[in-house]
């Protein structure tokens, strides 16, 4: 996944001068999406694929004659004469017919059978691409030439491999190179001019496994927009191979951060340890595992509603129509509402990075435009999975706790959480408290329970800090989702210097039976340190006696 970056950059440049020449960017602010100048394509073969274009439709106000069905494969993979043919082509003069796409065309093909347009820009505010449509465009090495452009000039960029809804996004652009790819004009641009922006479709794919799951995308992206996100942020940071993309996910943190979301980071080996806290994973961003992998194995995991999750693998979405293959199609089969993969090597610069993913998302651009501001190429790779309108950030904090009414009982606690964090960071911790501590009272649940004893602690109240940690204790069953917050109680109560209420606690969670041994085996770690603390010798001999027995290596 590795090419030497300072070569690349100068080709970018390079590229970038060939494409597009020298722009002036202006001030602009972020737009609210106007739903009537979106497109929809769909498979007029995949009675499902047509089903799910009429859903969109009526879900976001898109008129009807914005739906472009084509007859077309129904494999993910196809290759270039048939995406030409089927797709390109019959797209791009649907397109010119409507007026979607400004200029003119003619019965003349290009090299490779593309019609030849001259266009001058398009309105399309972003095209929406249902289940059904093919995903990948397969290599022909037929069509490869050798070191033909100054877009295939490194070895490993001599392929047009690519992703369907990435050649799209360049639709508009006369004879563009299939060999490699374009550079993104918009990568990194904060205020592009208008004139800029009309050159490149924003593109979001609602896919999945199944065609409930791709309607859920849909769904979960209007309840997101009504009632804000309400959960916690995950970095996995520690299992990359290339410190590079490490320092991209580190950097993910102070985007969030101010936001108000509580913010954990693994820096382990491998992807999140089987007792790390994964409650409520509204915002999670990680890699590099091939398959889905930890916590989301788990037959009980689902997101919560308007979740963005990214894990960056090179082939993170070589396939949507599995749960259980990659990662793209697993996080929406298991709920997640936007992600971004590659259906194919794409090589580490030239992916979503998710630091500037996460910073557009944050200033409230919508899915697909947040996707381009975060990439640097197009006719490529990357593959964009969600509503392309999708704004998961349109409901400000204030106004998610103003209308806190309205949230479910399991969400209203992390809406509290993020409140009273946001307080804690103006420096009202007295403020923080007194709204943990109501809501305690009003809507308990072990995850605010956790976050006001962390407050009373910093606050120097250590009796506070226990009796709220009280509620763990008083639960009469934990679920596994509870587990990793069981250990988390512990150590705070640990903290609040009641080491014996502590190791009471462990007692009970090592009792279980059904305890799997990847989260036993550390937590007698952490309970025999307590049970040390806490001068309970029997324990001690006890764990200790436990965690060797599960440490020894098997007998002949």
């Amino acid at each position: 996944m590795r090419i030497t970056v300072s070569h690349f950059v100068r080709l970018l440049s390079v590229c970038a001068a060939v494409f597009f020449g020298d722009v002036v960017f202006a001030s602009a602010t972020v737009a609210e999406p106007n739903p009537a100048k979106v497109v929809i394509l769909a498979n007029s073969s995949d009675p499902e694929s047509v089903d799910l274009a009429h859903y969109y439709a009526e879900k976001r106000g898109v008129p009807v004659d914005r739906i472009v069905a084509l007859p077309l494969s129904a494999a993910e993979e196809i290759g270039w004469p048939e995406f030409i043919t089927t797709l390109w082509n019959p797209f791009l003069r649907a397109a010119l017919i409507n007026g979607w796409i400004e200029g003119a065309f003619s019965s003349n093909k290009d090299s490779i059978g593309r019609l030849q347009v001259a266009a001058t820009g398009h309105s399309i505010e972003a095209l929406v691409v249902c289940r059904g449509v093919p995903l990948r465009v397969a290599h022909d090495p037929a069509l490869v030439f050798e070191a033909s452009t100054p877009f295939n000039q490194i070895p490993a960029y001599r392929t047009n491999e690519g992703a369907v809804d990435s050649e799209l996004a360049v639709i508009s652009l006369r004879s563009a190179p299939i060999d490699g790819f374009i550079p993104n004009p918009l990568f990194e641009k904060e205020r592009p001019d208008a004139a800029l922006i009309a050159q490149i479709i924003p593109v979001g794919r609602l896919d999945g496994p199944s065609l409930a799951d791709a309607k859920g995308l849909v769904d979960c992206a209007l309840a997101a927009e009504r009632n804000g996100l309400c959960g916690r942020a995950y970095i996995d940071l520690g299992g990359g191979p290339v410190q590079q993309g490490n320092d991209w996910f580190a950097a993910v943190a102070p985007t969030l951060a101010p936001l108000g979301f509580e913010i954990d980071i693994d820096r382990g080996p491998t992807t999140l340890p089987p007792t790390a806290r994964f409650d409520a994973p509204v915002l999670y961003f990680g890699w590099y595992e091939w398959n889905v992998a930890g916590p989301f194995l788990s037959p009980n995991f689902r997101f919560p509603v308007g979740a963005i999750a990214m894990h960056l693998h090179s082939f993170s979405a070589a396939t949507l129509r599995s749960a259980e293959k990659n990662w793209a199609g697993p996080l929406v089969a298991r709920g997640v509402t936007a992600t971004v993969g590659n259906v194919g090597e794409p090589y580490l610069e030239l992916t979503h990075r998710p630091q500037l993913f996460a910073r557009a998302l944050a200033r409230g651009e919508p899915l697909a435009r947040a996707a381009l501001y975060s990439i640097r190429v197009l006719s490529w790779k990357g593959a964009v999975i969600g509503d392309p309108l999708y704004r998961p950030f349109a409901l400000g904090a204030g106004a998610q706790w103003a209308r806190r009414a309205d949230l479910p009982s399991a969400a209203e606690p992390y809406a509290r959480i993020r409140h009273l964090r946001l307080l804690e960071g103006t420096g009202d911790r007295a403020g923080a408290i007194a709204l943990g501590l109501s809501g305690m009272r009003q809507n308990p649940s072990l995850p605010l329970a956790l976050t006001l004893a962390d407050l009373q602690l910093a606050a120097a109240d250590a009796p506070g800090a226990r009796r709220t940690l009280g509620v763990f204790a008083g639960l009469p069953k934990w679920r596994e989702i509870d587990r990793p917050l069981v250990l988390a109680a512990a150590q705070s109560l640990g903290r609040a210097q009641d080491a014996p209420a502590a190791c009471r606690l462990l007692q009970r969670l090592l009792a279980d039976a059904s305890l799997p041994l990847a989260f036993r085996r550390p937590a007698l770690h952490h309970a025999i340190e307590l049970a040390i603390t806490a001068r309970e010798p029997s324990l001690v001999s006890k764990w200790k006696s436990e965690s060797a027995l599960l440490d020894a290596p098997p007998g002949p």
